[in-house]
């Protein structure tokens, strides 16, 4: 393994924003799921919300670049509960809607430096109205031209880099997050995919890492990976 890889994935997870999500409602068209986690992943989000149907599969590696990998997905049957589990990772987390409305504000007046959930909807029918009723404030991209939205990813994509370029400016970057314990598993499948694989295979649990990212194990543990 390169010692290159481990520093990248550290210094990723050392910049993950757990107070900064976004909430997928019954977006089921593939190339937006794609598109939206890329850019959650990308602006540093470590949580993504989705209501999603319990027996259709969500992303593939093939259609999310791997992007689902460095993420912790969380697929829900309703938008009750995913306000329900984002409010326990932050009580006092604000829920933005993308709506037009007369009380929608310009996506850029918003403070995306307090926790923050983004709710994107549904690409025909937009956001549900019980979970409108539930949201904070509805926010909306200002069009000059004759359409009235956007790409349901490329909004998304909007409002996310504009709390990415709120927060970088803050400091909020600087911050370390995730516990030792979130980031060991993720390390170790970053690092060491093929013995992650097969310690999931063998219900063995990871052995430490170094500070170059290289497995620490003693002789039975190389054993149990060959043998059990």
């Amino acid at each position: 393994m390169e010692n290159t890889r481990y520093q990248r994935i550290k210094q990723v997870l050392d910049r993950r924003q757990t107070d900064l999500t976004v909430c997928l409602e019954d977006v089921h068209k593939h190339h937006n799921l794609s598109a939206i986690t890329r850019t959650a992943d990308a602006v540093g989000c470590h949580h993504v919300h989705a209501v999603w149907p319990e027996k259709q599969k969500w992303l593939t590696n093939n259609t999310s670049g791997g992007s689902k990998n460095w993420l912790d997905i969380h697929l829900h049957k309703s938008i009750d509960d995913a306000f329900e589990s984002m409010r326990s990772h932050n009580p006092d987390v604000q829920i933005l809607a993308t709506h037009l409305s007369e009380d929608a504000v310009d996506f850029r007046e918003i403070d995306y430096t307090k926790p923050t959930a983004i709710i994107v909807g549904q690409e025909k029918t937009g956001i549900s109205q019980h979970a409108l009723s539930q949201a904070t404030q509805n926010i909306i991209i200002p069009m000059q031209g004759m359409v009235q939205s956007l790409n349901v990813s490329v909004a998304a994509a909007l409002i996310l880099f504009e709390a990415q370029r709120q927060r970088e400016l803050a400091g909020l970057y600087n911050r370390n997050m995730l516990s030792e314990d979130i980031k060991h598993p993720i390390y170790f499948d970053g690092c060491h995919p093929i013995i992650a694989r097969q310690c999931k295979l063998k219900n063995l649990p990871y052995p430490k890492l170094d500070e170059q990212g290289e497995i620490i194990a003693d002789e039975a543990f190389w054993q149990a990976l060959k043998h059990a």
